[in-house]
């Protein structure tokens, strides 16, 4: 799964790579970002890619409360066409994460590491998620997202079974193509980055708080 992450660069940095149109106002590096909070992610509008910020967790369009999201913060890339929470957003709600690394807990007895993963090096990517808006019968729309998730790859196995889905900017630009409709060709995208272009190191046991969100989050421990 992927419970924690990370988006530790200025966001102008990201604007050319993606092609993002629109300002980035009061958006700064992020070093520790937990389920529920507010996040940046790029959608694909009439006039090009485009940050919107969401919940993390995703709220079905009909759901009856909220508090649905608390359960989805990701979804199973094999699964995504079974799904009817997921199926229906894989033609037109697909979105990137931006980020450039993430945590995992690796068990050792009865304590568990935290571990931060990234690119060897260390630029960003972005994250392979569905997004959705949910309109409640009175107050403010909430607009949703969840991430992907593929098998670990050989690295990763060790510490945990699952990894999010890591995209880089031409696939990430297939992935937000409206013309890719079928899951057959969308699946192409959702395997398991290669592993010999991670790398990782044990943190601190500070990020296991999500009121913890400095630079100090991702120093080796």
């Amino acid at each position: 799964m992927c419970g924690r992450f990370t988006a530790t660069f200025e966001f102008r940095e990201i604007k050319v790579r993606w092609n993002l149109h629109g300002d980035l106002i009061g958006l700064t590096p992020r070093y520790n970002i937990a389920p529920s909070q507010q996040v940046p992610v790029i959608v694909r509008e009439e006039s090009g890619n485009r940050l919107k910020v969401m919940r993390w967790g995703l709220v079905p369009s009909w759901a009856k409360d909220p508090s649905m999201g608390q359960r989805m913060i990701n979804a199973r890339a094999e699964t995504l066409s079974e799904k009817p929470s997921f199926k229906r957003l894989l033609g037109k709600r697909r979105c990137l994460v931006p980020a450039d690394g993430f945590y995992e807990w690796r068990k050792e007895g009865k304590r568990k590491v935290p571990v931060w993963v990234y690119l060897e090096n260390k630029d960003p990517f972005a994250f392979a998620g569905l997004w959705d808006l949910w309109k409640p019968p009175e107050g403010e729309e909430l607009y949703s997202f969840t991430i992907i998730t593929t098998a670990a790859n050989e690295r990763l196995r060790p510490i945990h079974d699952r990894m999010p889905v890591i995209l880089e900017w031409g696939s990430g630009e297939k992935w937000l193509d409206p013309t890719y409709t079928s899951f057959s060709d969308l699946s192409v995208l959702l395997q398991p980055f290669p592993s010999e272009r991670l790398k990782a190191h044990d943190v601190s046991t500070r990020v296991n708080s999500p009121m913890n969100d400095t630079e100090a989050c991702i120093e080796p421990a």
